[in-house]
C-alpha cells in the first residue's frame, strides 16, 4: 500500500519487536523511515484513502455495479477485501461535501442582474425626489436671456412629476409586485392581521417561515429567485439528511425482516453500503447537470440529460436488487416487500429533507 522507504534497522519503532518484512508482526506498524519527502505527505493521505492496491476502486466498481455485493462479502466474514464500510461512507460523504462547497447554483441574497432594471429605476426616483421643479424652473428664468435650449430645459422639468407624485411611485415599486404573494397575503401586515383575527393551530411553525418570505421580499429577492434558493438548500442538504437518517433506515428494515436471522448490526452495514451508493451517485448527477448547464450544444445536453435520467432510474431500482440479493427473499415477497421500505423510507426522507431545507431557508441573511 505504501512506498515509503524500508529502514535497515529491522527493529520496530513502535514496540520494539523485530520486523522481517515490512510490517511489525506485533503491532503491524510499517517499518519505514520517520522522515519523508515532502510530497510522501499528499501520496500518504490519497494511499489511506484510495488503497492504490486495488481495495478502494474495487470497493467502488463493485459498488456501483454489483448491487448487494459488498455487504454480501462483509457479512460473510470476508473484510480485507474491500474498504469497510463506515471508512468508505466517511470518504464519500467527505468527497460530496467538499464539491458541494466548490460548485453552489444559486445565493438568493445576492441582487440579481434581470433585477438592475428596476434598481436603477427606483435610485433614479430617489435621485429625483428631493429635488424642486420649481427651483429649477426658477433659476433658468433668472438668466437675463432665455434660448431655445432653455425653454426645452423648462418644459422637460415640468414633465417630471411632482415630489409627492415620486414618493408614490416609490412606494408602489416596492410594494406592488403581482408574482411575490404568499397565498392569499401579499404583505406580512396583511398575513400577520389575518391570523390575528383567525389563529391557527399551526401559526407557530407557518409564521417564521412566512415572516421570512416577505422579509426576503423587501430586500428586492423575487419569488422564483427564493423558489431556486430552496431547491439548492434541498439538493445541497441531500449528505446531511442521509447521515441523520441512517439509523432510521436501518430500523425500519430492522421492523420488516426477521430478528433471529438478521441482527441491527447487519441492516446498518446494508444500510451504510446503500448510503454510500446514493451519495455517489447524487455526486454523479449534480457534476452531469453542472456540464450540462455550461454548453449550448443541443447534442452534448441531450446525452447529459440522457445520463442524467438513467443514472436516476437505477438509483430507484438498485434498492430492490441489493434487497434482494442480501435479504434472500422469494421475488414476489421481495419485491413487495422492498416497495413497502421504499415507500416509508421516501416519505419519511422527504419530511426530514423539507425540514432540513425550511430551517436553512429561516437562517439566510
Amino acid at each position: 500500500m505504501s512506498h515509503g522507504k524500508i529502514r535497515d534497522d529491522k527493529t520496530c519503532l513502535n514496540c520494539g519487536h523485530q520486523v522481517e518484512e515490512r510490517f511489525c508482526p506485533h503491532c503491524g506498524q510499517e517499518n519505514t523511515e520517520r522522515r519523508q519527502p515532502f510530497y510522501f505527505l499528499f501520496t500518504h493521505f490519497i494511499e489511506d484513502f484510495t488503497h492504490y492496491d486495488g481495495q478502494f476502486w474495487g470497493t467502488v466498481k463493485n459498488l456501483l455495479f454489483r448491487p448487494g455485493k459488498l455487504t454480501n462479502t462483509y457479512l460473510e466474514g470476508k473484510r480485507q477485501k474491500f474498504v469497510p464500510p463506515v471508512k468508505l461512507y466517511i470518504f464519500v460523504s467527505f468527497i460530496t461535501f467538499f464539491v458541494f462547497a466548490l460548485f453552489p447554483m444559486v445565493n438568493i441574497g445576492s441582487t440579481k442582474e434581470g433585477n438592475s432594471g428596476e434598481n436603477n429605476k427606483t435610485n433614479f426616483l430617489k435621485v429625483m425626489k428631493p429635488v424642486g421643479k420649481q427651483k429649477l424652473i426658477d433659476s433658468i428664468k433668472a438668466k437675463k436671456h432665455l434660448t431655445e435650449k432653455d425653454s426645452l430645459a423648462i418644459e422637460g422639468i415640468k414633465a417630471v412629476p411632482d415630489s409627492s407624485e415620486i414618493e408614490d411611485m416609490i412606494d408602489m415599486d416596492k410594494t406592488i409586485d403581482p408574482d411575490f404573494t404568499f397565498g392569499d397575503y401579499k404583505t406580512r401586515k396583511a398575513y400577520d392581521s389575518a391570523k390575528a383575527k383567525n389563529p391557527s393551530s399551526l401559526s407557530f411553525i407557518e409564521a417564521p417561515i412566512i415572516h421570512k418570505f416577505f422579509e426576503l421580499k423587501e430586500k428586492g429577492v423575487k419569488k422564483k429567485e427564493i423558489i431556486a434558493g430552496m431547491v439548492e438548500k434541498s439538493f445541497h442538504n441531500l449528505p446531511k439528511a442521509l447521515f441523520i437518517y441512517l439509523p432510521l433506515f436501518a430500523l425500519f428494515l430492522w421492523i420488516f425482516h426477521s430478528k433471529k436471522k438478521w441482527w441491527y448490526f447487519d441492516h446498518g452495514i446494508f444500510t451504510l453500503h446503500y448510503f454510500s451508493f446514493l451519495l455517489l451517485t447524487i455526486l454523479l448527477i449534480f457534476l452531469l447537470t453542472k456540464l450540462a448547464g455550461l454548453t449550448d450544444f443541443w447534442l452534448i445536453n441531450t446525452i447529459l440529460y440522457l445520463a442524467i435520467s438513467l443514472l436516476s432510474l437505477y438509483t430507484m431500482a438498485y434498492f430492490f436488487i441489493a434487497h434482494r440479493r442480501v435479504y434472500r427473499a422469494h421475488g414476489l415477497v421481495s419485491i413487495i416487500l422492498g416497495m413497502i421500505l421504499f415507500t416509508i423510507n421516501f416519505i419519511a426522507f422527504m419530511f426530514l429533507l423539507l425540514g432540513l431545507a425550511l430551517i436553512s431557508f429561516l437562517m439566510i441573511h
